[in-house]
């Protein structure tokens, strides 16, 4: 399951884990103009842990989901 929402600077997806246990915790995404942050809580150590990429890397990561092993470079638009 995951929601949608849009808020004034950034659009948040909300990744929620469901099935079987164990169950892993929410992670919520923010696309910012400048970059999107990834963050999930620890429940071990009690902290949210963020990742943050820049445009370029979300646009190799939603490439690299459709491509076989390898090492690519994105030619760019023309």
């Amino acid at each position: 399951m995951f929601s949608i929402e849009h808020e004034f600077d950034a659009t948040v997806v909300t990744l929620v884990d469901e099935g079987k246990a164990p169950l892993q915790e929410d992670v919520v995404i923010n696309s910012f103009a400048e970059c999107v942050t990834v963050e999930q809580w620890d429940p071990r150590t009690d902290t949210v842990h963020k990742i943050t990429l820049s445009p370029n890397q979300i646009r190799d990561l939603g490439a690299a989901l459709d491509l076989p092993e390898g090492v690519y470079v994105l030619a760019p638009k023309s």
